[in-house]
C-alpha cells in the first residue's frame, strides 16, 4: 500500500513539475487546482477642486455733505438782498462691488482597491 501511494506522489510531483502550453506567461498555472482569489490593487483618485465666485464688497456706500453758500443779489444800486439761504445738499454714493474667485475642495484625494484582472485565462492568476 505504502508503495502505491509513494509512486501516486511522484507521478503527481513529475506532472507537476512540468510546464505546460497553458503556463506560458503564467505563474503558478501548472499547480494542480488552486483556488482563484482575486487580487486587488489599490487605485488613487486625485482631491477635487472646484473655482467659486463671490461677489464682495469693496467700499460701502455713503453720503457726502456738501455746504452751499448764501446767495446774494443787487436789487437797487445800493441794496442787496439774499437770494438763497445757506444749505447742505447731499450726495449719496452707491456700494461698488466686485467679483472674487477662490478654489475650495470638493473632495479629499481618497485610495480605494479594485479587484486586478487575472493575467493567466486557465486558471486565474
Amino acid at each position: 500500500m505504502s508503495r502505491a501511494y509513494a509512486a501516486l506522489i511522484a507521478s503527481a510531483l513529475s506532472i507537476m513539475a512540468l510546464p505546460t502550453a497553458a503556463s506560458a506567461g503564467c505563474y503558478g498555472c501548472y499547480a494542480p487546482p488552486q483556488p482563484c482569489v482575486t487580487c486587488y490593487q489599490p487605485q488613487v483618485i486625485p482631491p477635487q477642486y472646484r473655482t467659486v465666485q463671490e461677489t464682495v464688497m469693496v467700499e460701502p456706500g455713503r453720503v457726502i455733505a456738501h455746504r452751499t453758500p448764501a446767495q446774494y443779489r443787487t436789487v437797487m444800486v445800493p441794496q442787496t438782498v439774499m437770494v438763497a439761504p445757506e444749505g447742505v445738499a447731499y450726495e449719496r454714493l452707491a456700494p461698488q462691488y466686485a467679483v472674487r474667485e477662490r478654489v475650495e475642495m470638493v473632495a479629499p484625494a481618497r485610495t480605494y482597491y479594485a479587484p486586478v484582472a487575472p493575467r493567466c485565462g486557465s486558471c486565474g492568476y
